[in-house]
């Protein structure tokens, strides 16, 4: 436990289950209750995106919190604070709103992620200057501010410059955490200049002359992690896998660090979990067919136990692996197998997928739209969870899945390799390939479905999958420690 009540304040753009676009949003709803049990108190701050529904999340105003101004370079406009707390916990989230920033649906978006169409710098140096505003009117005074991925790398920069001599955030530490280094927050610089004061404007870490707030938040962070040391090693190391901020991040040292995710264990626990239709555990593993009946049917394909059905869980991205997946997938349907593809993204690839689901309407089944009950339905429903990103920074889905006795197929890239262990005789909990190409997926394919036709065998790795320990215990006890050191 902490010797002292620290208070550490998360700021994220993405939280799970007010919005969910990637892994990052499953990690913000279970990390701070982590943390909370090792004795700090936390608090969350993300945009009040329009697509949030108030209602359905109990969010309420504060007067106190009410009409801050935000002071930018050329202009000031007010900001609003919503508030309620996360789900399943007691840690107050504060949503901060402008309308004219955050009412439309959009999310933030750069260069990279399909150009700054929305104004999403305008709408980050919003939001990143709104944090520290709100701190100050909030009067609860945070010992670490938690940054994570670019949304958040701005605020590192802004507590080492405008607000280095406030007297509130004199004695503040700041974190980086990179949770997907291939999305790194690029963005035109003549947004920043007009908005930000020259002193700021001056610290961005520029990428030929765009902006890079990933970059940013690395460089001014008093501490950076990710989440496993393998991609922490990997991303310090090698520039294509880093996309070019490995001599940035191996400049850091001894304050760059990797720590494996975590899971919400009351949340992803097959026993309780209301948003699976028949609930099971290592007692009665048997009941996961039913589940596997209710994901077929709802899909609508026809059911047979005996086939396995296998399923790719992620973003439409070139990162997530998707070409890879593209490429393996005649290979797939020419397998005895039934294909779940779920995820959304890239256009392109969701027609693609969308064709092959109608040419093989007994064999495919694509689901573009995410709902946290699906996901988890389908977790406990699959048999096998493909995963093909190239590289993985540590993962998430993998471990929800093998926590339901749905075994992993992975390529080992980044950290995924600290949470397969691969099988080998009547040992492991997975399988993964080590050469990315369409072949040698289809042919770790083939081994595990070639086991799965050994019902002892298979069986028997379903429950070492579900026996294994995934919770934020150990993690959080290591990022605690990170923690008091930077606290001194």
């Amino acid at each position: 436990m902490a010797r002292r009540n620290f208070k550490v304040l998360y700021v994220s753009g993405e939280v799970s289950p007010f919005i969910r676009v990637s892994s990052l949003a499953d990690y913000m709803a279970s990390f701070p209750q982590a943390l909370e049990e090792e004795g700090f108190e936390a608090r969350i701050m993300m945009p009040k995106y329009g697509i949030i529904n108030d209602r359905k999340f109990r969010l309420h105003d504060v007067l106190r919190l009410s009409d801050i101004e935000v002071r930018l370079k050329e202009k000031s406009d007010m900001l609003h604070v919503k508030v309620t707390a996360l789900p399943s916990s007691k840690i107050q989230t504060y949503f901060l709103y402008n309308e004219k920033y955050f009412k439309r649906n959009g999310l933030f978006s750069d260069i990279q992620l399909g150009g700054d169409h929305k104004g999403s710098a305008e709408k980050l140096i919003f939001f990143s200057v709104g944090v520290m505003e709100t701190l100050v009117r909030l009067g609860w005074q945070p010992d670490i501010i938690h940054c994570h991925d670019w949304h958040a790398g701005l605020v590192p920069l802004l507590l080492k410059t405008r607000y280095a001599q406030h007297d509130y955030f004199k004695k503040v530490k700041v974190v980086q955490t990179i949770h997907n280094v291939y999305r790194q927050g690029v963005f035109q610089s003549k947004v920043f200049q007009k908005y930000l004061p020259d002193d700021v404007y001056s610290g961005l870490v520029l990428q030929g002359e765009d902006v890079n707030l990933l970059a940013t938040g690395v460089k001014y962070a008093d501490l950076v992690t990710t989440t496993s040391k393998r991609y922490a090693h990997d991303i310090s190391h090698d520039g294509d896998l880093s996309c070019g901020l490995d001599s940035l991040l191996l400049s850091r040292g001894e304050r760059f660090h990797g720590i494996r995710n975590g899971i919400d264990t009351r949340q992803w626990n097959p026993l309780t979990d209301k948003l699976i239709k028949k609930r099971f555990g290592v007692e009665q593993p048997e009941i996961k067919l039913e589940d596997k009946k209710v994901l077929i049917e709802e899909l609508g394909l026809p059911f047979d136990e005996n086939t396995p059905v296998v399923g790719v869980a992620a973003n439409f991205d070139a990162f997530q692996g998707v070409e890879l997946l593209k490429a393996a997938l005649s290979g797939l349907l020419a397998m005895d197998l039934q294909l779940v593809v779920f995820g959304s993204g890239d256009k392109e690839y969701e027609q693609v997928f969308q064709q092959a689901a109608e040419e093989h309407p007994e064999k495919m089944a694509l689901r573009t739209e995410f709902t946290d009950a699906f996901f988890h339905q389908m977790m406990a429903g699959l048999d096998i969870l493909v995963m093909p990103s190239r590289v993985e920074a540590c993962g998430m889905v993998q471990m929800f899945a093998m926590t339901y006795g749905t075994v992993p197929v992975a390529y080992a890239g980044g950290g995924i390799v600290e949470t397969i262990d691969e099988v080998e005789g009547d040992k492991g909990t997975g399988f993964v390939f080590h050469d990315y190409t369409p072949e040698s997926l289809l042919e770790k394919l083939s081994e595990a479905l070639a086991l799965y036709a050994d019902r002892d065998r298979w069986g028997a790795l379903v429950l070492e999958d579900m026996n294994r320990d995934f919770s934020w215990k150990s993690s959080a006890e290591e990022y605690g420690e990170l923690y008091r050191q930077l606290l001194g």
